[in-house]
């Protein structure tokens, strides 16, 4: 059974959210600071974090930042103040992987927290079935590009890249349709499986993260281009060998 850790100081908006993700029958936990919040990371498993970034003592963005940096596989879901775009934009890059902003609909939440947690599973039942049928680990090659689609392992030019999750699913559906422009709205929906208007700052932070790790000119990108007035596309040409 899946287990939620929420991260907030607020304990009505606590038993909010608490109430609804047992209505999806997950095992919820809580705490109020990031203090805490840390502990229990240090000796819990946590299929998700939802994380506020107001918090006392420890922001939630250091949270965020301390817990990509010792798990970057962790799922965070970041909770911001709807008038406070610059810790939306601060938590997506430090490494969030999704953000609302509060107050928010709890339907969305759940649609939100359903998405990430549908992503996990399927990433283990692949690695299950795969391990089970005990076939070769297979790998997606473009150029000087390698990606192993079971072990989550990306290099590039013969270094290994430390992307995080939700990087990761981005690069890797980018790759596997070189050469396609994809809107915001089709990247919303085919990584993050969801498609909420209001939320495509997400995709242009995890693009601009993304681009720090495999581009050589992050100002001029070769591999993660833009397509102005459309979107984003994969380049073969960036990575060829």
């Amino acid at each position: 059974m899946d287990t939620i850790l929420i991260v907030e100081d607020d304990q009505d908006i606590a038993d909010l959210i608490t109430l609804n993700l047992q209505e999806l029958s997950l095992t919820v936990e809580h705490c109020l600071t990031g203090e805490l919040a840390l502990e229990k990371l240090k000796r819990n498993s946590y299929s998700m974090v939802l994380l506020d970034v107001m918090l006392p003592g420890i922001s939630g963005l250091d949270v965020c930042r301390q817990l990509r940096e010792q798990k970057p596989e962790q799922v965070i879901l970041m909770l911001t103040s709807r008038d406070s775009e610059l810790d939306r934009v601060l938590g997506l890059e430090l490494g969030a992987d999704d953000y609302m902003t509060k107050p928010f609909s709890v339907r969305e939440l759940q649609a939100r927290v359903r998405s990430q947690l549908r992503r996990l599973h399927l990433a283990a039942q692949l690695n299950e079935k795969r391990s089970q049928q005990q076939q070769p680990e297979q790998h997606l090659t473009i150029g000087e590009l390698q990606i192993d689609n079971i072990s989550h392992r990306t290099l590039l030019a013969g270094k290994e890249l430390d992307l995080t999750s939700t990087e990761f699913d981005l690069l890797l559906f980018l790759a596997s349709n070189p050469e396609q422009v994809f809107s915001r709205e089709q990247l919303l929906n085919n990584v993050w499986g969801y498609h909420h208007s209001g939320y495509e700052h997400t995709v242009n932070s995890h693009i601009n993260r993304l681009r720090n790790k495999v581009e050589k000119n992050v100002n001029k990108p070769e591999i993660v281009q833009t397509v102005w007035g459309v979107g984003y596309k994969f380049s073969k040409q960036g990575v060829a060998a």
